[in-house]
C-alpha cells in the first residue's frame, strides 16, 4: 500500500459538471484509485476568486461531493474532501507565499486570461491562487497531480516553490510530477468547436451537463455545429465532427480509425443521433445514482467528515514541519 504514489486533484464546485469536465478529470479520477493513493478535494477555496452567492456555493459543494461518488469515486479506495475543513491549506500557503516571487506569479497565463474575463474584479486572491493550490499539493506529498495542459504551468511553479524551499530547509517536500493521460479526451463546445466546453458558455446548447436528460442531450448532439462534408472522420477543419468521435471514443473506448470505419458510408445524421444515445445511456446510471446520493444529506456528510479527519491528520504533520523549519514556536 504504502509502495504507491500518491496523488492530490481537485475540482471546483461551480455547479453541475459538463461532460468536459467528466471525460477530463473525474473519469481519469476513478480509473487512478487502484493504482494510486487518492486525494481528492471539492476546492471550494479556490472558487472564491471570483464572487459568489454563498447560499448557491454550499449547494454546489455538495453537489459536487455527490457528483464525484456518482461518478464512482469510492471512499473505501479514495480520500474525498471539502478544501475549506482543513485550515492547513491556508496556513501553508501564507508559509509559501514567502518563497514566491511575485514575477513567476505575474507570468501565470491563467491569470492575465481571468483578469481579462473578470476586470471588475481583480482580487488579490486571483493573483495567488497558484500559492494556495502549491499548498494543495505540496500538503499530501504528492507525487503525480493530474492536470490538463492549461494547468502545466501552475504545477511547474509547485515544483520550483517545492525546490526553492528544500534548497534553504532540505528534503522536505516531495517534488510533485504534472500527471499528464495523452489518451484522455478534451472535450470541445457543441456550439464552437475550437472552444473548451464551458458550463460558462452563453449557448446552452454548447455543452451538455452529466445530469442532463436523454431527450436534452440528443437534442444537443443533433444540433451541434459540423462541416458540411457528410463524411464521419477525424481531419483537419472538422472540428465539430472531430469533438464528436473524441466524446464517442471516451464512451465505447474505440480507435478513431474504428469509429470511421463503423460510420463509413453513413451521415452526419446517422452519426449525430448514435452519439446522442451512447451517452444519454452512458450518463443515466450516473444521474440516478446523484438523485439518490443527493437527497441522503446525513451520508454526505458522513463523507466528508470522514474525509476531513484523514486528510487533516496527513495535513497536521506537514505543517507541523515545516513551521518547526521556518522556526515558528510549536503549539
Amino acid at each position: 500500500m504504502d509502495d504507491k504514489k500518491r496523488v492530490l486533484s481537485g475540482i471546483q464546485p461551480t455547479g453541475i459538471f459538463t461532460i468536459g469536465n467528466y471525460f477530463g478529470a473525474i473519469k481519469n479520477w476513478v480509473s487512478m484509485q487502484d493504482e494510486y493513493l487518492c486525494n481528492y478535494m471539492i476546492a471550494d477555496m479556490h472558487s472564491i476568486t471570483v464572487k459568489q452567492d454563498p447560499v448557491v456555493l454550499k449547494n454546489n459543494v455538495l453537489s459536487s461531493l455527490a457528483l464525484s461518488l456518482a461518478c464512482g469515486i469510492d471512499i473505501k479506495k479514495s480520500n474525498i474532501f471539502i478544501q475549506s475543513h482543513i485550515s492547513e491549506h491556508a496556513e501553508l500557503c501564507w508559509v509559501l507565499s514567502s518563497f514566491s516571487q511575485f514575477g513567476e506569479l505575474s507570468r501565470m497565463t491563467q491569470f492575465k486570461d481571468k483578469s481579462e474575463n473578470n476586470k471588475e474584479n481583480i482580487n488579490a486572491a486571483l493573483f495567488t491562487y497558484p500559492i494556495l493550490q502549491t499548498a494543495d499539493i505540496l500538503l499530501y506529498n504528492a507525487n503525480l497531480v493530474p492536470v490538463g495542459a492549461d494547468q502545466k504551468q501552475h504545477i511547474e511553479l509547485s515544483r520550483n516553490i517545492a525546490i526553492r524551499f528544500n534548497g534553504i530547509y532540505g528534503d522536505i517536500f516531495t517534488i510533485p510530477e504534472a500527471f499528464m493521460n495523452i489518451g484522455q479526451a478534451k472535450i470541445m463546445s457543441l456550439s464552437d468547436p475550437i472552444k473548451k466546453m464551458s458550463k460558462s458558455d452563453k449557448n446552452q446548447n454548447g455543452f451538455i451537463g452529466i445530469l442532463e436528460e436523454k431527450d436534452s442531450i440528443i437534442k444537443k448532439i443533433k444540433k451541434s455545429v459540423t462541416d458540411s462534408e457528410g463524411i464521419v472522420y477525424f481531419g483537419e477543419g472538422k472540428d465539430g465532427i472531430n469533438n464528436l468521435i473524441d466524446i464517442y471514443s471516451s464512451i465505447m473506448d474505440k480507435t478513431r480509425e474504428d469509429i470511421q470505419q463503423e460510420f463509413e458510408g453513413k451521415g452526419y445524421g446517422n452519426f449525430k443521433l448514435k452519439v446522442g444515445e451512447v451517452l444519454a445511456d452512458y450518463l443515466e446510471p450516473i444521474r440516478i445514482k446523484y438523485n439518490s446520493l443527493i437527497n441522503d444529506r446525513s451520508y454526505l456528510e458522513e463523507c466528508y467528515k470522514t474525509g476531513a479527519l484523514y486528510a487533516r491528520k496527513i495535513a497536521t504533520e506537514t505543517l507541523k514541519k515545516i513551521y518547526d523549519k521556518v522556526g515558528f514556536i510549536g503549539r
